[in-house]
């Protein structure tokens, strides 16, 4: 794949090329232009870009062929989405493809250009979509909608933590949907006799803080929240580091050496992002196009990081693992 970051050069190397004459009054056709724009990194988030590219192959478009896709990082700073729009909008995309965290201010800005997203939160509630069947307006994608998944989270890691009477749940309070997910997270813990602490983090120090907290005991594990800025590997060494059983939405940190994760298969709802985005290139409108929601949910477990973290992983859940790492 081409180097994320060279993104700007090849599309003004790719706009010289098509305003080049072939013959008298004739030029290439005009590529169309999509926006990517994601709260991470292009490090962190190669994977799920692959499976975006693959989801557009499979309706037609190959980038850099018949089509140019201009990246948007924040790399974290969430306060940049206003403008990284506005640049896309001065750009003339004809799609906008956004992750959780942009996908609000996208809708408020982008108001006359398809929206595609990918969102962890509930598109209705939050204003995304009229409905998931019937979005209406200019915005469609997919969802993981992580408050439907967090009983289930706090349930396994009552099963894998018995003794953990406290979980600690780290949030990126600049992500628009950090309010509705700690309001879903204390309410599940409620359910289970669980007490919640929320650990606020959206800068790497604010980290290191949090994370020093737990190593000091203030709670018996740890629920990541599916972010952007969180989804990385750096949270994985730390979790290591302060011996802290540590569960996360994403298999790819479990991988990484994380201890345990539970979610959709998000290189899967990628992938059918760039199908939808590529419907909407195909003049799909969006309203056209119900909101995706994932249809399975995989249970990751890294047995080499329950080794060194001392921990006997209950027969149980390895039972309902769809993976254990060895």
């Amino acid at each position: 794949m081409l180097d994320l970051r060279r993104r700007h050069f090849l599309t003004l190397l790719g706009g010289a090329a098509m305003a080049w004459p072939l013959g008298a009054g004739a030029q290439q056709p005009r590529m169309p232009v999509i926006g990517f724009l994601n709260g991470a990194s292009p490090e962190k988030y190669e994977p799920f870009v692959n499976a975006f590219l693959q989801g557009l192959k499979e309706t037609g478009y190959t980038d850099s062929q018949n089509l140019i896709i201009e990246y948007r990082w924040a790399d974290g700073q969430y306060a940049r989405f206003p403008e990284m729009l506005r640049d896309l909008i001065d750009r003339h995309v004809a799609v906008i493809a956004v992750n959780t965290p942009a996908a609000r201010v996208a809708k408020q800005i982008a108001t006359n250009i398809p929206i595609v997203f990918f969102t962890g939160e509930d598109p209705v509630t939050s204003g995304l979509v009229k409905s998931l069947s019937r979005p209406g307006g200019n915005a469609t994608g997919v969802t993981s909608m992580f408050g439907g998944l967090a009983a289930k989270q706090f349930g396994l890691l009552r099963e894998l933590v018995p003794s953990a009477s406290t979980v600690a749940f780290l949030v990126n309070p600049q992500n628009p949907i950090a309010e509705p997910n700690v309001r879903d997270a204390k309410e599940a813990a409620q359910i289970l006799g669980l007490q919640v602490r929320v650990l606020n983090a959206s800068t790497e120090a604010e980290i290191d803080l949090a994370f020093a907290a737990l190593g000091q005991g203030m709670a018996g594990a740890l629920l990541v929240q599916p972010d952007a800025f969180l989804n990385n590997r750096r949270i994985v060494a730390l979790a290591a580091r302060y011996a802290v059983p540590t569960m996360y939405q994403v298999r790819d940190l479990t991988a990484a050496g994380g201890l345990i994760s539970y979610g959709p298969g998000l290189a899967d709802l990628y992938r059918q992002m760039g199908v939808y985005t590529g419907k909407v290139l195909k003049g799909t409108q969006p309203a056209e196009l119900p909101v995706l929601q994932p249809t399975r949910f995989e249970l990751i477990i890294n047995l080499k990081t329950a080794k060194r973290l001392g921990m006997e992983i209950p027969a149980s859940l390895l039972a309902l693992a769809d993976e254990v790492i060895e």
